[in-house]
């Protein structure tokens, strides 16, 4: 366990799970509560939590919290599913600046990752969805279809497809579907429309998120968007991973990993040190941070007000998606100072979703 590995180390050791930040308060509570059972674990071993953008402590002053705790190393664990932009440039990048200043010895872990705890994770919200359903589907008559976040690094988005895939053989599913609530495509809604020509007359939609936020309220409006059109194909919107135990399972393995010396990072794939088919213009561009003009930041925001469960009333349909953001609300942008991606004009992609929002079309498929 990580506690016994723990007690062997001869300096004064701290941990810090670096998030991304979420003006919903339900969101940074999930965090926190996730922190709180990591605490549990690792015991008598320092343990803070810091954000990159729209909450505190930002991870500079959680890093400041360790050091008042005379912390002479420190574990930085990203709490983020897949390594894209935010754990391989714009985390490193505030931990190296803070390293550099203070001559804290800062260890870097690598993000969540696919392993066998994080799909069981998941396959327990599939699960949880389909045991509350009041029909009863045979598995090879249903379509999964999993929603990621969507990213500009295509290695990330491949790994939403591969949980995808692991879930479709693992429970036998007919079939399995990966769409994405930004940046990239499928986005949900189109991807969604292209999944009911398959003729399933049941479709399980699971985000592939640690908390909630604005992006699960979006999954879950525009699913029933779809599913007010066609009332003759039942969606069951299965639940985010939240604090499953296999998730804490999984951040205590990272912690362990740093501990032995096991936290090699994949870049055989990644598009800023190697050659990935269309993105070969991003190799060796310069890690840097595009968050620190909203560290810490929380106020309320009116594109945001309906970000909670899920459960809410008002409809987020026009809150930009990233790429599309910039332009119209720069201060919502995530995209910041990063490269355009190469596909935003898809026709199933960003940018289209916002000409299909503003004509309010509703057409079926042909």
């Amino acid at each position: 366990m990580v506690t016994e590995i723990l007690k062997n180390q001869d300096s004064r050791l701290g941990v810090l799970i670096c998030g991304h930040g979420s003006r919903n308060g339900l969101a940074v509570k999930e965090f926190a509560g996730l922190v709180d059972c990591l605490r549990v674990d690792l015991q008598n071993v320092p343990v803070e939590y810091g954000y990159l953008e729209f909450a505190r402590p930002i991870i500079k002053e959680a890093l400041d919290r360790l050091v008042k705790q005379s912390v002479e190393r420190v574990i930085a664990v990203p709490a983020m599913l897949f390594a894209a932009g935010h754990a391989k440039n714009d985390i490193p990048s505030v931990l190296n600046k803070y390293s550099l200043e203070t001559g804290l010895e800062i260890q870097y872990g690598r993000e969540l990752g696919i392993n066998n705890w994080m799909i069981g994770a998941v396959g327990a919200r599939v699960k949880e969805a389909i045991d509350a359903a009041s029909k009863n589907v045979a598995l090879s008559k249903t379509l999964l279809v999993v929603v990621g976040r969507g990213s500009s690094d295509p290695d990330a988005n491949s790994n939403v497809a591969k949980i995808t895939r692991m879930l479709v053989e693992g429970f036998g599913f007919g079939w399995g579907e990966t769409v994405f609530s930004g940046v990239t495509f499928p986005l949900v809604e189109p991807g969604l429309r292209h999944a009911i020509r398959l003729g399933f007359k049941r479709i399980v939609v699971v985000p592939y998120f640690l908390f909630s936020g604005v992006l699960v309220t979006r999954i879950k409006q525009h699913t029933q968007r779809v599913a007010n059109e066609y009332p003759e194909v039942e969606f069951l919107q299965a639940g985010y991973l939240g604090s499953h135990p296999l998730v804490i399972r999984t951040f205590q393995e990272r912690i362990n990993e740093v501990l032995a010396g096991n936290n090699a990072m994949n870049c055989s794939l990644c598009k800023y040190r190697s050659t990935v088919l269309g993105f070969e213009s991003e190799v060796g561009l310069r890690q840097e941070s595009h968050h620190h003009h909203v560290e810490g930041l929380q106020e309320s925001c009116v594109l945001c007000k309906a970000e909670c469960t899920g459960d809410c009333q008002q409809e987020v349909f026009d809150e930009p998606s990233e790429g599309e953001a910039a332009s119209k609300h720069p201060e919502h942008s995530h995209d910041h100072t990063h490269s355009t991606y190469p596909h935003a004009d898809h026709p199933l992609g960003p940018v289209t979703l916002c000409l299909r929002e503003s004509s309010k079309s509703k057409e079926k498929p042909i």
